[in-house]
């Protein structure tokens, strides 16, 4: 009886080692992600070709739930500073505002004062502080936020924190290029979306990456370099998995 018992409950044993070898591994999930893209500028068309070709690619790169390009055309002029608060306020309704990830995208002119939102005739400057305000009301503890424009480094201080990734295709001080009417990219978007976000899914990488493409091709055309710039987002990487390193790279004093 005793060698019965004991041979049922070893082979007991075994099985549920069984079970638990052949069982499928819970993975944690991944947060949701939304992606938000704006081409603020109508008069060019290659604000409207980069908002909707960057909003895919990111989309794709971190598995996003709800992506939502929108531009301003030579026709078209519906996006203004308050739209683009309201996406993002409808955007972050559906958000879990403390697991979520939201990623902003502004392709646009830019100034030392911010960047340039032309919806027809009306014309008005989206400022770092306006934008912090704006991305703060909204609630969404976890942010990308992307800017392809002139001197879009002003962006850095006002945004870019442990929770907050920002990447920019300048500095604070300089331009940066390729933002004629009828091509599809920007330099530095080409770069960053079209070209090292193709390879990699590690936004740091990708960044590199596109920093040297970009910095090669003001070589080859004798520009002033635009300096693109990367800053905060520590938490950022831990939300994606990403091992590239929590260090921000050229973030401005």
């Amino acid at each position: 009886m005793i060698l019965k018992k004991l041979i049922k409950f070893v082979t007991a044993g075994f099985l549920s080692v069984v079970a638990l070898a052949v069982m499928p591994r819970v993975v944690a999930a991944g947060p949701n992600v939304a992606v938000l893209a704006f081409g603020l500028v109508g008069s060019q068309s290659v604000f409207e070709s980069e908002a909707k070709g960057a909003a895919v690619i990111l989309g794709q790169r971190l598995g996003a739930d709800d992506v939502v390009a929108r531009s301003n055309t030579k026709t078209r002029g519906d996006v203004t500073i308050e739209a683009i608060g309201a996406a993002v306020r409808t955007a972050a309704v559906k958000m879990d505002h403390e697991n979520d990830l939201l990623a902003l995208i502004l392709t646009s002119h830019g100034s030392p004062d911010g960047v340039a939102v032309e919806a027809g005739r009306r014309v008005e400057i989206l400022s770092p502080s306006a934008l912090a305000s704006m991305l703060g009301s909204a609630g969404v503890r976890h942010r990308i936020v992307i800017i392809s424009a002139c001197y879009s480094g002003v962006f850095l201080r006002p945004l870019a924190n442990d929770d907050s990734l920002v990447i920019t295709a300048a500095d604070s001080k300089h331009s940066s290029f390729g933002c004629q009417d009828k091509v599809k990219w920007t330099y530095s978007g080409d770069a960053f979306f079209n070209t090292a976000l193709r390879r990699t899914a590690d936004l740091r990488q990708a960044f590199n990456e596109a920093r040297a493409i970009v910095r090669q091709r003001e070589l080859h055309y004798h520009l002033v370099p635009s300096n693109p710039q990367i800053a905060g987002g520590k938490n950022i990487d831990a939300l994606l998995g990403e091992t590239a390193g929590a260090q921000a790279i050229g973030h401005q004093p």
